[in-house]
């Protein structure tokens, strides 16, 4: 224990000096003027860098004038959100004063899954398709899902990668997130809120409502415009005195304008039929909100020329002086109004997730009334006329600030995490019930081979669910750089990966993952079971030469760890004496120096039991460590087991025995063989003299039964 905590403490102090001495920093932009100037040539024109804010200002001369056309800058200096490796991208993107991607191009990036695995060529792809996109669209991850033209949708789907989905949502939130910044501080979005960090509307509350009520209690709200303040706002202006009728009738209704939050279930299921129900909420995105406007008066909130499913052009909306687009629903429902309103207008209108509509704030919205003097070259003025409308507080859930866009994958990805939720509770249960289980080898055997199919086939290859040293080193660069680790959320099978291995370390140790959730050590393992057949000679190493060569891992971990301390790219390099990436994330699909290096392993597996697992793993190293917050020893010994008895350890594959018969924890992989050795009749030496001494007859049976539990063969 005192030697493992050791080896422990010197991996932190190490990491600690290297902190120390600066070697991991911050990054920052890279892009000066003269880089610049390269990416972005004539006609346009590259302004100065803001001072306050890291963006530069893209000018085009227009006639003797040189407006602004875009602004360029530097995710990493705005959101650098780290990526798998810990160290975050950097895009240089070139974004329209409308908000709209003119360009974006990916200046760095240390993702493991691009760095000589499916190769730059897949991640370039999915950055291009941000092209000729908008802020202004809800921009989503998602194959095959668009209809119509994306420039026009107001909902939009980008084809993801394969075997990368977690580094392109990544990607994609640290594109979305810089933007927006640039956005509110350049274009009007000055106050506006992260759409990933406002309140939602809460789906659970619903009460029984009628049109009386809903206004009582602050569900629907109502603002008066009497014709007196309408002549007062243009008053002095050529549109004074052209409204006759207004200017007779003063005290007069000019319009009455209702206002409501639609999607609020007491709201909208109590305003809509059923079915009408069902159709706005399937024409609702996650996060979108449904504004339902009434008007009942003299004038129109819409105008004659008002198209369905458009913007209308004399209602605009803002929340905290940030403007926000509504778009008419064009919904087809009927509405359950009261009398005095059904004479008058009423439109849905839609605002997309990414504006980041707060219901927990105010919206402010502005009906605009214009007015024209002359025939054939009309002077014009438009008035704004101002009104608020709250939702209460018992309608929404006030926002949390994790509730960011991993919350995506977690969802996207129940039907996975509730499989593996199930593997584990399997897996758990069999470590508890061990004695139970090894009482019958073949039961053993059949189990293990099992569950390692399970392991390799659905928590490898096909849910990507191999943890790595990448985890490791992505955490120590984070932490140096003081980074937040939300990234590694991203990724919900690692992360609940981890959580069971961490709990493991305290009851079972090392051996549970090493053992039983490694995809890889499952195909070493079912490598070796598949040519067991073919008799391979085995390669006898003395315990000598075992012992040294299995703190080789240690010193490979010791290498990574430091390097993760100084040097990305260095680590970028040695972390690939992992063959993780090769064999289950891309599944031998890569240059061949990898694959020969991977195919190598599984080869020696056939002839050395597991070989890069016991020597070779930075990984199992790692997990060697705080194996030892062990609380239990939990493999059940005999006095003779040592002394004079050799059986389980003359047997176990992985020398994880002691002459003294002590299970050395470090390197037992948990295989339950020496469990199954212990309760034999057959087997066990110990229970064969006992046997013998009580006059007990023995099956002849015991070369059978030891293939059978013989971790060598499998």
């Amino acid at each position: 224990m005192r030697a493992a905590w050791t080896r422990l403490l010197l991996l932190v102090l190490l990491a600690n000096l290297a902190g120390l001495l600066g070697a991991t920093s911050a990054h920052a932009g890279v892009m000066n003027r003269e880089t610049m100037e390269k990416a972005f040539p004539p006609p346009l024109i590259v302004g100065e860098k803001d001072r306050d804010l890291p963006v530069w200002p893209i000018l085009k001369q227009d006639g003797t004038s040189t407006p602004i056309v875009a602004y360029v800058f530097e995710s990493i200096d705005l959101a650098p959100i780290p990526g798998f490796s810990g160290t975050p991208y950097n895009l240089l993107v070139m974004l329209g004063t409308k908000g709209e991607f003119m360009d974006v191009r990916v200046l760095s990036q240390h993702e493991p899954v691009f760095l000589d695995g499916l190769g730059e060529g897949p991640m370039h792809r999915f950055v291009d398709q941000y092209k000729g996109l908008s802020l202004k669209q809800n921009i989503k991850i998602g194959s095959n899902l668009n209809s119509g033209n994306k420039a026009s949708s107001a909902n939009v789907f980008i084809d993801g990668v394969a075997k990368a989905t977690a580094s392109v949502r990544i990607l994609n939130q640290s594109l979305l997130a810089a933007s927006l910044k640039v956005a509110r501080a350049r274009m009007g979005y000055a106050e506006g809120r992260d759409p990933d960090l406002v309140a939602h509307v809460r789906p659970d509350v619903f009460e029984k409502m009628d049109w009386d009520a809903l206004v009582k209690a602050g569900l629907v709200t109502k603002k008066t415009f009497r014709n007196r303040e309408v002549e007062a706002a243009f008053k002095g202006t050529v549109g004074e005195g052209l409204d006759e009728e207004g200017t007779k009738h003063q005290d007069d209704r000019f319009v009455d304008v209702y206002v409501a939050y639609l999607n609020v279930p007491t709201v909208g299921r109590n305003l809509l039929t059923p079915a009408g129900w069902k159709f706005m909420s399937s024409r609702l995105e996650e996060g979108d909100q449904a504004l339902l406007l009434v008007a009942s008066g003299r004038y129109s909130m819409l105008g004659e020329d008002f198209v369905r499913g458009a913007v209308p052009d004399r209602l605009t909306l803002q929340q905290q002086h940030l403007p926000l687009e509504i778009r008419d629903l064009d919904l087809d429902v009927d509405l359950k109004l009261p009398p005095s309103l059904q004479s008058g207008e009423w439109r849905a209108f839609r605002v997309i997730a990414p504006a980041g509509l707060d219901p927990a704030q105010a919206l402010n919205f502005s009906l605009h009334v214009t007015r024209s003097k002359g025939q054939i070259y009309p002077e014009r003025v438009t008035k704004a006329f101002g009104f608020d409308a709250q939702l209460p507080a018992d309608y929404f859930e006030a926002a949390s600030t994790n509730d960011k866009t991993w919350r995506t994958s977690w969802r996207t990805r129940v039907g996975e995490l509730l499989v593996l939720a199930a593997g584990l509770g399997v897996l758990a249960w069999a470590l508890r019930n061990q004695l139970w289980l090894s009482q019958n080898p073949r039961r053993l055997a059949m189990f293990r081979t099992s569950y390692l199919l399970f392991t390799l086939g659905f928590i490898g290859w096909y849910a990507q669910g191999q943890l790595s040293i990448v985890n490791v080193t992505a955490l120590i660069q984070a932490v140096l750089a003081g980074r937040n680790l939300d990234f590694f959320l991203y990724d919900p099978m690692t992360v609940s990966l981890w959580a069971f291995v961490v709990i493991t370390f305290f009851v079972w140790g090392r051996g549970t993952f090493c053992g039983w959730l490694c995809p890889f050590g499952a195909l070493q393992e079912l490598v070796n079971k598949v040519v067991t057949p073919l008799r391979l000679p085995q390669l006898r190493i003395s315990d000598r030469t075992d012992a040294r060569l299995k703190k080789l891992k240690y010193a490979v971990l010791a290498a990574i760890v430091v390097s993760a301390c100084v040097s990305v790219p260095w680590t970028d390099r040695l972390v690939e004496v992992e063959p993780f990436k090769t064999s289950i994330t891309l599944m031998f699909d890569r240059a061949w120096p990898f694959v020969a290096w991977a195919g190598g392993l599984l080869a020696l597996s056939a002839f050395v039991y597991k070989g890069y697992c016991r020597y070779i793993c930075p990984l199992g190293a790692g997990m060697a460590i705080f194996g030892r917050l062990r609380r239990f020893d939990w493999i059940a010994r005999r006095t003779e087991c040592g002394t004079p008895c050799q059986r389980c350890r003359n047997d176990c594959g992985y020398k994880a025995i002691r002459k003294s018969g002590d299970v050395n924890y470090d390197e037992c992989f948990q295989c339950l063989d020496c469990v199954a050795i212990f309760q034999s009749e057959q087997l066990c030496v110990p229970l064969i003299t006992m046997n013998k001494k009580s006059g007990r007859r023995i099956p002849i049976a015991v070369a059978v039964e030891k293939q059978a539990v013989s971790p060598v063969q499998g």
